[in-house]
């Protein structure tokens, strides 16, 4: 394992500073923001629009979709030194994440040639309509249908916790095409202008005031064949595409971590004396900064692998279902520090900075814990893929989709 840049890396990365350092500003010097969220939507589009411009969108993309052809290395780096800057790149995770991948291996030259450049220039905002509300963990269990008119597919049904369904244009859309075969093999996958007749969306409104998630309803939507991608009853094997790029795209839950918490630590009194000096205090620390280190080693496995020209193995999902819990238990904890000022969020100075930083992860932290698999799925795929342990019962394998007993959610 070498944690060192290579040269070339090296030089990458202060190219990839540069351009950084000259359009944007350090978040350790950031101003707190209070913008809406349509306002927050031009920021980023502007942003996006920046880095199209300047060759730094979608680094790893082909060089005719935008991109730079870069490596898996070089891609690592630009994501860590945009980190460190105040800039809106979440409207566009899902679809540069996870859209764009399966759109390049599997829509036509001519939708590319339409789609690819607006997407990567930011124009278009995409998002992923996939889990439901009776098939969330088990994607396979879907029950949006789509049947055949002619040219078209005709679509019914329902998805739910689709992010930023509201205000994307286009999106990616798994649908069960034949129910008489066992559930894996009766789907087929499309992309669709979030635009069209039939189409109802209805935010929901989470703990935290926010309603990014939503509930997306089917009426008799019509899509062109021409935007199915692969082939009829092939969808999971193009769903797989996306989800082998979710996991890349969600990695660790950010929000509040051990610097933070250290600093409120230092900053905050129990008994008359600095929390820091207090041994539960230290003990909790301690632990979680073995948890960031384990976490942070881990990324470096990946990272190793991917410079060797090797795939990744489980480490995605070891890190998300770790960072996940420990961005939960951080986030509470430093609720609990405040006192009672915990429950309230400040209102200026750097009580408001640390009422929107712990409040703000410690009630995004559940939905973190389920989105892009939950901590049971993962945990599944750590037990029987990396650890050989015999796998879960299921009994509805191999059985056609309309001949398994359906419950009522």
């Amino acid at each position: 394992m070498n944690f060192d840049d290579t040269p070339q890396e090296a030089e990458f990365r202060a190219e990839a500073r540069a351009f950084l350092s000259a359009n944007a500003t350090l978040k350790a010097d950031a101003s707190p923001r209070d913008e809406t969220e349509a306002e927050y939507i031009i920021r980023a589009k502007a942003w996006q629009k920046l880095k199209a411009d300047n060759s730094w969108a979608c680094i790893n993309y082909p060089k005719e979709f935008g991109g730079r052809g870069a490596t898996p290395m070089e891609t690592i780096i630009w994501g860590q030194e945009e980190a460190n800057y105040d800039v809106p790149v979440q409207p566009f995770a899902i679809g540069l994440g996870m859209c764009g991948p399966v759109m390049m291996m599997y829509a036509s030259e001519e939708h590319k040639q339409a789609r690819m450049p607006r997407m990567v220039e930011g124009v278009d905002i995409w998002c992923q309509l996939f889990s439901e509300p009776g098939a969330g963990s088990d994607l396979a269990n879907l029950r949006t249908r789509c049947e055949r008119d002619g040219d078209d597919w005709i679509i019914n049904g329902q998805k739910i916790w689709t992010s930023g369904a509201h205000y994307c244009d286009w999106g990616i859309l798994v649908t069960r095409s034949d129910p008489t075969v066992p559930k894996h093999k009766g789907l087929t996958f499309f992309f669709l202008d979030m635009k069209s007749p039939g189409i109802e969306i209805r935010p929901i409104r989470q703990i935290s005031g926010d309603a990014n998630f939503n509930e997306v309803y089917f009426s008799d939507v019509r899509i062109p064949d021409s935007q199915r991608l692969g082939e009829v009853g092939d969808g999971w094997k193009v769903s797989l595409t996306t989800l082998m790029n979710e996991r890349l795209a969600v990695g660790t839950a950010a929000g509040a971590d051990v610097p933070h918490l250290l600093d409120l630590a230092r900053r905050m009194d129990i008994d008359g004396e600095p929390a820091i000096n207090n041994p539960a205090v230290r003990e909790k620390l301690a632990r979680w900064h073995c948890e960031r280190a384990g976490l942070r080693n881990t990324r470096y496995r990946v990272m190793s692998a991917l410079s060797q020209g090797k795939t990744p193995g489980p480490e995605n999902s070891i890190t998300k279902v770790v960072s996940a819990a420990k961005l939960q238990d951080v986030s509470c904890f430093g609720i609990d520090l405040m006192d009672m000022g915990g429950v309230m969020l400040g209102r200026d100075g750097q009580e408001l900075l640390d009422g929107k930083l712990f409040h703000g992860s410690f009630l995004g932290a559940p939905g973190m814990r389920i989105a892009g698999g939950t901590d049971e799925i993962l945990r599944n795929i750590i037990a029987e893929r990396v650890l050989g342990l015999p796998q879960d019962v299921r009994v509805d394998k191999g059985i056609p989709f309309n001949e398994v007993e359906q419950g009522s959610g």
